[in-house]
C-alpha cells in the first residue's frame, strides 16, 4: 500500500460512493476495507471470526499504516477497541445522532464530519495525506521598512543559503513593482509560470504540480512576475498559491512589498515569521515604523533586522526598541553585491560572505529542531 493512501472502512454503499468520489478530487487512491465483524469469543484481542492482524481483516497493518482512515458510522461500533492512532476520521450524514460522540471516542477519532458540509475541509486533508504533507514549511517573508533598505537582497540570500543547505526551497516575489527576483537571480529566461498563470486560481492548488511548473535555478524554485503590464493577482489566488507552497515542507522565504494591500494581507497571514528590514537612520526608521503599523497587526510574529551603519548613539537594539519589535539580527554590509548580481551571482552564493554567514546562523536557529527563529 502506497504511503499516501487513506483507508476508508464503511459497508455503507452511499458513503463509499461519497467517499471515492472526495478522494477522486483530491488525487488520492485509497484502500477499502470492510470493518472486522463484531466481537465474539475467541482470541483474546482478535475481532470474532478471528482473521490474524496481520491478515486482511482489522486491527492489523492497513489500519496501523494507513496515513489517514475514514471510517463511517456504520463501521465504528465494530472498530471500538482497535488499537488507538492518530489520523482516524469519523464520517456520516445524521447530525441529530446523539449516538455520534460516543462512537468516535471508542475509536478514538480526531474529528467528527458530516456529509455534505464537510466535504471541503475533507477533500484538503485527503490531499495533504496524497502530497505526503506531514509539515507544513516555514514560511519567512521579508519586507522593507524604508526605499532601498535591502529585502530583496535578505529574501533572496535566505532563499539560496537554505537551498545550498539541502532544504526544499522557494521563493515567492509578493512585490509586482519590484522589478522580478527572478532577475536578481538570473532566471529571467528560464521556463516556467508566473504570478499572472495563477490569477484564475481558486480554491486547493495542488503542491507538487505547482513546484513542478515554477523556474528552478540555484537548487531553489521561484515564484516571480513576468514583464508583462499585469500587477494585479486576486487574493483568493495568493491564498491559494501561497498554502499550496507551504504545504509542500522545507521553507518558502516571501519578499514583500511595503505597501499593504488585500493580497500582501493573504500572505502576511500565512507567515510563521516576518522581518522587516531597517536602515538605522531617524528617517529610515520613522518610516519603518508606518509599515510596522500596517503589517504587525497582519502578522503573528513581527521582528526587526536592522542594517547599518549606524549614526551615533544608536544601535540595532536601540532601532528594533523605537519600533517596539524584537531584533531579529543586525545585518551585516557585503561589498560588491550589486556588481556581483549584474554578472549573474544572485546574494549569499559566496558561502563564507557576511551575508551567507547572517542567512545560515538565522536558519540554524529558526528551522525545526534548531531552538526558537
Amino acid at each position: 500500500m502506497g504511503a499516501g493512501r487513506p483507508l476508508i472502512l464503511t459497508e455503507d454503499p452511499a458513503l463509499l460512493d461519497d467517499l471515492l468520489r472526495l478522494c477522486a478530487a483530491a488525487g488520492a487512491e485509497p484502500r477499502v476495507a470492510h470493518a472486522p465483524p463484531e466481537r465474539t469469543p475467541g482470541r483474546p484481542g482478535t475481532p470474532g471470526g478471528a482473521p490474524p492482524p496481520d491478515g486482511p481483516g482489522l486491527p492489523g497493518p492497513p489500519w496501523e499504516a494507513a496515513p489517514l482512515v475514514l471510517v463511517g458510522e456504520d463501521a465504528a461500533d465494530r472498530l471500538a477497541g482497535a488499537p488507538r492512532r492518530g489520523g482516524v476520521l469519523l464520517v456520516g450524514r445524521d447530525r441529530e445522532d446523539p449516538r455520534v460522540w460516543r462512537r468516535a471516542v471508542g475509536i478514538g477519532a480526531e474529528q467528527v464530519l458530516r456529509l455534505p458540509e464537510d466535504e471541503p475541509w475533507l477533500v484538503d486533508r485527503i490531499a495533504d495525506v496524497a502530497e505526503g504533507s506531514a509539515h507544513q514549511a516555514l514560511t519567512v517573508g521579508v519586507i522593507g521598512g524604508s526605499g532601498g533598505a535591502g529585502a530583496s537582497t535578505l529574501a533572496c540570500a535566505l532563499a539560496v543559503t537554505a537551498a545550498r543547505s539541502g532544504e526544499r526551497t522557494m521563493l515567492v516575489d509578493a512585490d509586482p513593482l519590484g522589478g522580478g527576483l527572478d532577475v536578481l537571480l538570473g532566471a529571467e529566461a528560464v521556463e516556467g509560470l508566473r504570478w499572472p498563470d495563477f490569477a484564475a486560481s481558486r480554491g486547493r492548488v495542488a503542491g507538487g504540480a505547482l513546484e513542478e511548473s515554477l523556474p528552478e535555478l540555484h537548487a531553489l524554485r521561484v515564484l516571480s512576475w513576468d514583464r508583462g503590464d499585469r500587477v494585479v493577482v486576486p487574493p483568493a489566488a495568493v491564498r491559494s498559491v501561497l498554502a499550496a507552497a507551504r504545504r509542500r515542507g522545507g521553507v518558502v522565504v516571501v519578499d514583500l512589498p511595503r505597501r499593504i494591500d488585500e493580497g500582501v494581507g493573504e500572505v502576511l497571514a500565512q507567515l510563521d515569521l516576518a522581518l522587516l528590514v531597517v536602515p538605522a537612520g531617524l528617517r529610515p526608521v520613522a518610516a519603518a515604523g508606518r509599515v510596522a503599523g500596517a503589517a504587525g497587526p497582519l502578522a503573528r510574529d513581527l521582528r526587526a533586522v536592522v542594517r547599518g551603519p549606524f549614526p551615533p548613539g544608536l544601535d540595532s537594539e536601540a532601532v528594533a526598541g523605537l519600533l517596539g519589535l524584537a531584533l531579529a539580527g543586525e545585518l551585516p554590509s557585503e561589498p560588491g553585491l550589486t556588481e556581483a548580481a549584474e554578472s549573474g551571482e544572485p546574494p549569499g552564493t559566496r558561502p563564507r560572505g557576511p551575508l551567507a554567514r547572517f542567512c545560515a546562523e538565522f536558519w540554524a536557529r529558526a528551522l525545526p529542531g534548531a531552538g526558537a527563529a
